[in-house]
């Protein structure tokens, strides 16, 4: 799998850090009115505009909890589904439940780290920062009264109508939310895990069963010995790029930026690296896809991921200290 990038990935998950890193550079788009807000309104930062712009602009926000949350708990989903946590449970008397009580031996906990009390703790290997709307946001948002009707779907009762209205400020479709998600020390199977947890999430932050459906959209792989210019740094470049357009940006016009982007901004960064992009980076995800997309190979992809999870917890010490524990 991935042959033609052996160089770039570790033969089996260290214990110590290797210097080698995947990156996804990745265009996160609403698809319909999301929410990331923290204390009852939308997360915003007050930043330069571009980087050659320097002007003061209010950005939406989404801080990097509310990105790795929601892809995890696809991962931790797909783990469950395919009854993984249950061979863990039988066959090694472990039971792993999210920000409670870690396994420390599952993919998740393996891969996207944990700290929990005294069940000791795995540091992540997947790096998310804040990313910032590629619009400002005058043009990114917009304010709806929300209402609380009662069971009959009116909003009186008798002669009194309810006061239960409330305001609530949501990102509108189509906003751009250019992230850099960065791997380090990949394996196959482990940048794979990633990749699918990335192109499987759908929805992102409050209120997740109502709204937030945003698409994650690979508009690039960088394999290098180091990490890579900041979430905020992509989002001022496209910005600078995108100057003679006016929002709402076309789609392609927006693909199109980012590629060029990330192809000037890693010009500047002092790292040996592959970028793959276009139609290289069409043939990497169709590789990808061949074991994602078919129940026999998934299921066969996602067996060997956990192998090689559990093994990394034995060389570790993490799952013979979990046994003694559950004796």
């Amino acid at each position: 799998m991935f042959a033609a990038y052996r160089k770039h990935f570790q033969e089996a998950i260290p214990q110590v850090p290797g210097g080698k890193y995947a990156h996804f550079v990745v265009l996160r788009k609403t698809d319909s009115y999301a929410v990331f807000k923290t204390d009852g309104e939308l997360n915003v930062a007050r930043v330069q505009a571009g980087l050659k712009n320097a002007n003061r602009v209010t950005r939406p926000i989404i801080f990097k909890r509310k990105q790795t949350t929601p892809e995890r708990l696809v991962g931790r989903e797909l783990l469950r589904h395919y009854g993984i946590y249950e061979v863990i449970q039988q066959e090694h008397n472990l039971e792993c439940k999210y920000n409670e009580a870690p396994c420390g031996v599952c993919p998740d906990c393996v891969i996207y780290g944990y700290a929990i009390g005294d069940s000791g703790s795995e540091k992540s290997k997947v790096y998310i920062d804040t990313a910032y709307a590629l619009t400002p946001y005058e043009v990114s948002h917009q304010t709806f009264t929300l209402n609380a009707p009662y069971e009959d779907g009116t909003m009186t009762r008798g002669t009194t109508t309810t006061n239960r209205f409330s305001e609530q400020d949501h990102v509108i479709p189509e906003v751009y939310f250019p992230s850099v998600v960065t791997l380090r020390d990949p394996t196959p199977n482990t940048f794979l895990y990633v990749l699918n947890n990335l192109l499987r999430t759908k929805r992102y932050g409050a209120q997740t069963t109502r709204t937030g459906q945003v698409h994650n959209e690979i508009v690039a792989v960088v394999f290098a010995d180091g990490e890579i210019f900041s979430n905020l740094r992509l989002t001022q470049k496209m910005y600078d790029l995108l100057a003679d357009v006016d929002p709402p940006y076309p789609h392609e016009v927006v693909r199109e930026k980012s590629e060029k982007a990330v192809e000037e901004l890693m010009k500047d960064e002092l790292v040996i690296h592959k970028l793959v992009m276009r139609d290289v980076l069409n043939e990497l995800m169709k590789e990808a896809y061949t074991q994602l997309n078919q129940e026999e190979t998934f299921k066969k992809w996602l067996q060997q991921l956990v192998d090689e999870s559990l093994n990394y917890a034995k060389r570790v010490g993490v799952l013979g200290e979990k046994k003694e524990k559950g004796k």
